[in-house]
């Protein structure tokens, strides 16, 4: 089955340990996810942001609980960076400052993915199509 949804790293953080958190929207999108069995995308760059905010203690989740989760769960497919993404990264232009936004969008754009984010930067840059 293929994957239509590339979720941004606070959507992965909300949803699995803050899912009230997640906009009407996002929680939609999941749970019809869920229900149908379709796996939802996760970028390399969010493993690397995962461990930053809960390090910094701005997440009250424990890293190791989120990564058991992703990695024990078939909802999830990690893409890792690749030189296509990368090369799409450097085509973005600025417009991102941020590169782990950049690193997201790019995914979701060389695998033709919308994000689930509610990252006003990512969303204004009209990059990517999301659901905010």
């Amino acid at each position: 089955m293929r994957t239509r949804f590339l979720l941004d790293t606070n959507v992965v953080i909300r949803w699995l340990s803050e899912p009230r958190k997640l906009s009407r929207e996002q929680a939609r999108v999941l749970a019809d996810a869920e229900k149908s069995g379709e796996a939802v995308a996760v970028s390399t760059i969010t493993l690397f942001e995962l461990v930053g905010v809960t390090e910094s203690g701005r997440v009250k989740a424990r890293v190791q609980d989120i990564f058991e989760e992703l990695g024990a769960s078939s909802m999830f497919q990690i893409l890792p960076l690749t030189v296509e993404i990368a090369t799409e990264m450097a085509l973005m232009g600025r417009a991102l400052r941020d590169p782990a936004d950049r690193a997201m969008v790019a995914t979701a754009r060389v695998h033709r993915l919308k994000m689930l984010t509610s990252d006003q930067r990512i969303i204004d840059s009209r990059l990517v199509a999301v659901i905010d």
